[in-house]
């Protein structure tokens, strides 16, 4: 098994913003040069997460709205009080969608759905220099 590491970054522009990152997962594994195994996208950081969608304006809307009604703004948070930073909200958001994500690829292409692209969802509450790990293993 061999495995190949490569890095992108994003600038974002604060919370609630969700980039289509599926080009950048494509062309590293086509870069890889590895025909069959996985790729990890991992996010460093606590206000970041990563997933998969049909990435269409509807669904950008609602991800955003869905997040305001389970973890909204204004509830109070123990983190605020002790860092009176504001995004107490944006770190429990990011756990329920999670830092990383894996995808298996078979002959060079990833086994996405027709309609799943994978993004890139920012919580943190002010805009963010973001470098993501693309780890592949795989022949």
């Amino acid at each position: 098994m061999a495995v190949s590491t490569k890095m992108i970054t994003l600038r974002t522009k604060g919370e609630g913003e969700v980039v289509d990152i599926t080009p950048e997962v494509v062309a590293a594994v086509r870069s890889s040069k590895l025909r069959n195994g996985a790729i990890t996208v991992f996010v460093p950081g606590s206000t970041g997460a990563v997933t998969t969608l049909e990435y269409e304006p509807g669904i950008i809307h609602d991800l955003p709205a869905m997040f305001d009604r389970i973890a909204p703004r204004d509830a109070g948070y123990q983190h605020e009080e002790r860092w009176h930073d504001g995004n107490g909200h944006s770190h429990l958001r990011a756990t329920l969608l999670g830092p990383s994500l894996t995808v298996p690829f078979v002959e060079g292409l990833l086994t996405l759905g027709t309609w799943q692209q994978i993004v890139f969802v920012e919580f943190d509450i002010r805009a963010r220099s973001r470098e993501l790990i693309l780890q592949m293993i795989g022949e």
